[in-house]
């Protein structure tokens, strides 16, 4: 096994002013309530409102059932405190833990797409707070406890999930036993270990411990193997001082009294107990390749520094998001509930907690994407000890944690509302947090039915192989990686990228036998170009576009992408030797900006610096051609900064005659022009011009010029939040994207896969 030989601490410490500032500023406070519908007229209002509201309300009265469907039940959790165990501070009261319940809701929205609202209940009477809460459940489809104290969580939580019909979760408990468990599973793996005949010691006898070691024996650990110890020492039969019934069913047999007798040998440590509960004698005296899980906040039971110094061969995690392997609960509540709400789950049961345990476990294991690496200042993550868990950010989380939560519930009988095609409800899933995998779903199914071969032209980047087996793994293909292969190898051994698998193929422009063929491909293309036939034989042999364009061109692969590594116009150039026009079109570049749920195609944002009248009413034609392809019915607007002859201007003039070309031309789409931007984009302000010939906004920009095409999609994603994506290459005769220098592997996957959906052509 891998020494541990380093602890990265890679996050900045928050100070106190820093943390008071966060709260304050603005409004205060971290959470809002926002509409879902339109309040703009009297009519937005009555039917929001009297009288509209009444229907549903009798609909609700005669089937409650449809609550889900008219209201925001089905994706609403109440987090609910009294206070008695905020974090690591103590019994502080209800009205103090209501910055961290604002904090749980603000994450159940920000990683699972879950509207929560955090209630404070002030009152440690146990029963009091079990007849308050029993009694919101018309309210919520889920109910989060935290923060409550041992032992009352346990009353709490049990006699509330017979009492409700919704699911109720002490996340203190059961989040912590979740993440722990997954992390443990993969240090069981990387020492070799076999969790029948791992000997585990917990150091706490609080809801978090009493919660992991109820969870690790529900995944198959020994129950004489785990050993619990609290403030009084070992929790052994027989034993009468301090003891209540969740500690009397995990007493063990035994002769050990002290943790520190109890740890001697041990191959596993639990802490969940306080800072410094572990001495560096104790880990001294564990079995060879110990795994130590220091879970005690702030401050853990011992530092990782403090292991290190005695032992190079520990696994540790720790609460703490500046060590590896951090224990965070957000890696398990919101995704739980997200899976649990979605099939309309009545509990959350062991099934469904193990499900996730091992969905975990397997994610930390997977290629980590770039999007991750950004998220860490480029660190990225790989599976090994200073990797058994996964970080926060992973974007994967969404489409796996859910998805196994909600087949556990279905499978197990607690799902009221069962989901037919899991595939479909991940990539639903993907599509909640990132407008780009929404957009692009319906292209990812199309190429899916119709798997396409994908040469990937910059394969010896590390991105450009980590796309590749994204785009494998999603069964959209075969992926062709076109480099020198010593160097595709040495980058993917350096990276922990396994390129050995079925859909992976590597191909040396230098030594393939197709060389000769495509030289002479491109001299007969170029020779009267003032290209000599050697000319053609060293861009075959030692310039990818060229190769890969060659391989498009011949029928070798379906489609291309290009471009991580130069510029756009050099990418094009390159690839214009080999590939043609389709005929009868033009070649130009087509931006697509997702803003606030809006979606615009803007053109020619690549390729045409200052169109005339003509190529403007080539360029509304490819553009409005690409929105059908991508299924979008197109309406296109000529944009100016003039608005139907006011004021005049030289530009202007060109996207009228423009218009007037397209009228000619008898084409089978909305367009006209020329406009301004808010007037093709604003439906009040388009009403002012009641000949307008747009039956609703534009969806489609024709920009008069290049320069304009490239600030305003640029402007758009840096001052106006929206995601772009392109520019898209359209009119080739063959399938080729480029993307931009430096993209991010999932940017070179979806242009990848619009190539392979023929999106340009």
């Amino acid at each position: 096994m891998p020494a541990n030989d380093k602890t990265e601490r890679n996050m900045p410490t928050v100070t106190k002013q820093e943390a008071l500032d966060f709260h304050s500023r603005g409004r205060p406070g971290k959470l809002e309530i926002t509409p879902t519908k339109p309040m703009a007229t009297q009519r937005d209002l009555s039917l929001a409102y009297s009288p509209g509201v009444a229907e549903p309300v009798k609909a609700i009265a005669e089937d409650p059932a449809t609550a889900y469907d008219y209201t925001a039940r089905g994706n609403m959790v109440a987090v609910i405190s009294n206070g008695t165990a905020i974090l690591g501070l103590g019994n502080l009261g209800a009205l103090a833990s209501k910055p961290v319940m604002e904090g749980k809701s603000v994450l159940f929205k920000r990683f699972a797409d879950v509207d929560s609202i955090d209630l404070e209940v002030d009152t440690e009477n146990v029963d009091e707070f079990i007849n308050c809460v029993r009694y919101l459940g018309p309210s919520f489809g889920g109910i989060n406890l935290e923060d409550i104290k041992a032992p009352d969580c346990f009353i709490i939580e049990s006699r509330l999930r017979e009492l409700m019909d919704i699911p109720v979760f002490h996340d203190d408990q059961h989040g912590t036993a979740i993440i722990a468990a997954a992390g443990l599973i993969n240090a069981l793996d990387l020492t070799g270990r076999d969790l029948k005949t791992t000997k585990l010691v917990c150091n706490g006898a609080g809801a978090a411990a009493i919660a992991c070691i109820e969870l690790i024996k529900a995944i198959g650990f020994n129950p004489e193997n785990v050993t619990l110890c609290d403030t009084k020492g070992v929790v052994y039969q027989g034993r009468t001082e301090g003891m209540n019934q969740w500690k009397s069913a995990h007493a063990v047999k035994t002769d050990n009294r002290t943790l520190a007798e109890a740890i001697k040998g041990a191959d596993v440590v639990f802490g969940l107990s306080a800072k410094g509960a572990l001495s560096v004698d104790m880990i001294r005296s564990m079995a060879p390749n110990p795994i130590i899980f220091a879970m005690a906040n702030p401050d853990p039971e011992i530092t990782p520094e403090e292991v290190s110094r005695i032992r190079d061969d520990a696994i540790m995690a720790t609460g703490r998001s500046d060590y590896p392997n951090q224990v965070n609960n957000v890696l398990g509540f919101p995704y739980i509930f997200r899976g649990a709400l979605d099939v309309r789950a009545f509990t959350i049961n062991d099934e469904m907690k193990i499900a996730a345990v091992m969905a975990l476990a397997k994610l930390a294991k997977e290629d980590v994407p770039d999007d991750v690496a950004a998220a860490y200042q480029g660190m990225r993550p790989r599976f090994g000890p200073q990797y058994i868990i996964p970080v926060p950010f992973d974007p994967r989380l969404l489409s796996s944690i859910p998805v196994a939560v909600a087949k556990a519930a279905m499978e197990s009988g607690v799902a009221r509302k069962p989901i037919e095609d899991l595939e479909a409800y991940g990539r639903e899933l993907n599509a909640r947090r990132d407008p780009i995998a929404s957009t692009l779903q319906r292209i990812y199914e199309r190429v899916r039915h119709q798997p396409k071969r994908v040469v990937f032209a910059e394969a010896e980047e590390e991105q450009v192989m980590r796309a590749a087996i994204s785009y494998v793994n999603q069964r959209l293909g075969t992926a062709i990686l076109l480099g020198r292969d010593e160097q595709i190898y040495q980058t993917a051994e350096k990276a922990g990228i396994d390129l050995n698998r079925p859909g992976i193929e590597l191909i040396n422009a230098r030594t393939s036998t197709r060389v000769d063929a495509y030289t002479d491909f491109l001299y007969g293309r170029l020779q009267r170009k003032g290209y000599l036939h050697r000319d053609c034989l060293r861009l075959v042999r030692t310039d990818r576009n060229h190769f890969a364009s060659c391989m498009v061109a011949l029928g070798d692969a379906d489609a291309m992408v290009t471009g991580t590594t130069r510029n756009y116009s050099t990418a094009l150039q390159d690839v214009r030797r080999c590939i043609d026009a389709k005929p009868g079109h033009r070649v130009i570049g087509v931006s697509l900006a997702l803003c606030r749920g809006r979606n615009v195609l803007v053109a020619d944002t690549a390729v045409h610096d200052m169109p005339t009248s003509e190529e403007l009413a080539d360029i509304a034609e490819e553009a409005a051609g690409l929105a059908r392809r991508l299924g979008y019915e197109p309406r296109v607007a000529m944009l100016a900064y003039s608005t139907f002859g006011h004021p005049e201007g030289e530009r202007s003039e060109r996207v009228r005659e423009a218009v007037k070309i397209l009228d000619k031309r008898r084409v089978d789409f909305e367009y006209d022009g020329e406009m301004a931007a808010d007037v093709a984009l604003n439906p009040r302000i388009m009403e002012q011009y009641p000949f307008c010939r747009l039956s609703g906004t534009a969806n489609v920009l024709v920009m008069p010029a290049f320069h304009s095409a490239s600030i305003a999609t640029k402007m758009l994603q840096e001052l106006g939040g929206c995601t772009v994506i392109g520019p898209l290459l359209v009119g080739l005769d063959k399938s080729v994207q480029i993307a931009s220098m430096g993209a991010k592997d999932s940017d070179i996957v979806n242009m990848a896969a619009l190539a392979a959906y023929n999106a340009g052509s």
